[in-house]
């Protein structure tokens, strides 16, 4: 009787430490494997892609000065009409030209310390031409040759032509999945390198879009959009965080 006791308390007792024994590995897969599935990697991926501008802006003014309001006005009206005559002569369309409205300047005299009195010694006026188009190429020649005014007695004061891409929201979610893609190209090379995998993704945060100059290394934590350049490069960068697997 006290052997098949003893027996029986045994074999209970190395039920129970087994049952501790498997318990205990059980956990520690658990917490490892709950350990994996925590660890993230995350990687910068980015994308460029080269554009040409598809839209140009082109301002230019002429001003003029007379002792007599009519005289100036005379003269700048005469030099905005030449001006049309000569864009129209170069292929701009009468709808792709807005004229701003005048804006005049009275003139005083100076006394011998260079003070502004209150002596009327004339008027200046001012008027402003801009060219709106998408034929840019022609816009830009038309920009540079613009001195041939000169020939006409016209001072024009040319401005330098702004470029735009107008299909800049389209481009914006391409270049992000272009990016995206990048991210995941380096997050399995991170991941390849340690013997793991990625898996979903668990954060992702986009960065500002960078358009420039094209070759221009220029970056800003606002994002730049250059104008001044025909061509340009738009660049996009998100930051990606990868589940390891």
């Amino acid at each position: 009787m006290s052997t098949e006791k003893n027996g029986n308390l045994f074999n209970a007792g190395f039920a129970l430490a087994v049952a501790l024994v498997l318990s205990s590995i059980v956990m520690a897969w658990a917490i490892t494997q709950n350990k994996k599935s925590d660890q993230t990697i995350t990687v910068t991926g980015s994308a460029r892609k080269r554009i040409k501008s598809d839209l140009v802006i082109w301002r230019a003014g002429v001003s003029y000065q007379a002792t007599q309001p009519q005289g100036a006005y005379s003269s700048l009206t005469d030099a905005i009409s030449k001006i049309k005559q000569y864009l129209i002569s170069k292929g701009i369309t009468e709808d792709q030209m807005t004229v701003s409205s005048i804006s005049s300047t009275t003139l005083h005299g100076k006394d011998n310390d260079g003070n502004e009195t209150s002596e009327i010694t004339g008027y200046s006026l001012r008027q402003e031409i801009q060219v709106r188009s998408g034929d840019v190429d022609r816009v830009e020649r038309i920009a540079r040759e613009a001195t041939e005014l000169i020939n006409q007695g016209i001072l024009l004061e040319s401005g330098s032509p702004e470029y735009y891409y107008t299909k800049i929201a389209d481009l914006k979610i391409e270049m992000l999945a272009a990016a995206a893609a990048d991210a995941k190209v380096r997050a399995e090379q991170v991941a390849k390198s340690t013997g793991s995998s990625i898996g979903s993704v668990r954060t992702a945060r986009m960065g500002v879009m960078q358009i420039t100059a094209a070759d221009s290394n220029e970056v800003s934590d606002s994002g730049i959009n250059d104008t001044s350049a025909l061509e340009k490069d738009i660049t996009a960068v998100v930051n990606v965080g990868f589940a390891v697997d």
